[in-house]
């Protein structure tokens, strides 16, 4: 019975790194494909990187691409030449060209998730998304890769709790262990290529996700204290952070929470007004709904009582909703 064991990663992220230092299965990882730091700065990757020294120090043939894209004739060229059997695409925020996948003897696999499973919830950001809707399960799926976007036949499955002070961090933390889990689960299958496939449901008309952006982490003061509690958990480290004005000043909210309903004599204040600052350096915002308490912030301002956050002339980007009221939507 042949063994398909010609095993390749692309990725170029810290989840790369840790699958690379933490996968326990018996065949090894020969080939890393990836991008350079100058890519990694171009594209604005969340999270990048440098895999090269480490890779190669365990022995991995590493490849830099010349486009993240893989669309230059040379980088699918090099890719081909390798005759990989199996990719598992970690840490990889581009689709995988056709030109790419038809040179892998068995294929390529990658994790995409989304809190109502597949076909629903492709598309960008979905654990961002997910904290910031407030929901409570998210769904880890190893699919095979074809052409399109998060649309490949689905191998296998996990699913995880998102918890109320769960961040963008811990999200990844546990998609990483979940990801980690089904690549060792099934991999013996997939040497030898006896998996089996189970295409998304057909009959069910496909959601997507859109991208974020960091500008997209600008706090629309309109919310209210859970919706303001969700955001900054959501794209905190190793993202960019939730951000306002004081003045001409950013500050960057990295911890918050849901201090209390109760407004304890600051019903006056107006919502985004800082109402209190204690001696640890905490402070709570005044929101529709509530106090919010921030934790942890960066600022070249300190917090003082009075100042009031502003978005400096910004304008908070809507993103389209679906009927019910979520924010992946129909192409």
């Amino acid at each position: 019975m042949p063994v398909f064991d010609q095993i390749a990663v692309f990725g170029c992220k810290a989840t790369t790194q840790f699958l690379l230092d933490n996968l326990n299965i018996p065949h090894p990882i020969r080939y890393l494909i990836t991008i350079d730091p100058a890519g990694g700065e171009k594209h604005d990757v969340a999270d990048y990187c440098d895999l090269k020294a480490a890779a190669e120090a365990r022995g991995i043939e590493v490849y830099q691409a010349r486009y993240y894209s893989l669309k230059h004739p040379d980088d699918q060229a090099h890719i081909r030449s390798l005759k990989i059997d199996i990719a598992f695409v970690i840490g990889w925020q581009r689709l995988i060209p056709a030109e790419v996948l038809s040179g892998l003897t068995v294929g390529a696999f990658g994790m995409h998730g989304s809190s109502m499973n597949l076909p629903l919830g492709r598309g960008r950001s979905p654990m961002n998304w997910s904290i910031i809707e407030g929901r409570q399960i998210f769904y880890t799926n190893l699919f095979r890769y074809d052409p399109g976007v998060d649309s490949g036949d689905i191998a296998d499955t996990f699913k995880f709790q998102i918890t109320p002070r769960d961040t963008a961090e811990t999200m990844h933390f546990k998609n990483t262990l979940a990801m980690k889990y089904l690549v060792e689960r099934n991999i013996e299958k997939l040497v030898r290529n006896e998996f089996s496939l189970t295409s998304q449901d057909s009959s069910v008309e496909p959601t997507y996700y859109p991208k974020r952006t960091p500008d997209d982490s600008l706090i629309d003061w309109n919310l209210d204290v859970h919706q303001l509690e969700r955001f900054v958990r959501a794209v905190t480290r190793p993202f960019n952070g939730a951000f306002s004005f004081i003045g001409d000043r950013k500050m960057v909210l990295l911890d918050a929470q849901v201090f209390d309903a109760h407004d304890f004599g600051y019903d006056r204040c107006p919502v985004g007004e800082i109402a209190a600052v204690f001696e640890s350096g905490k402070f709570l915002v005044k929101a529709y709904g509530g106090l919010l308490l921030v934790n942890a912030f960066e600022s070249e301002v300190a917090p003082a009582r009075g100042m009031k956050f502003h978005n400096n002339g910004l304008t908070v980007r809507k993103f389209e909703r679906n009927g019910q009221g979520f924010f992946d939507v129909p192409e």
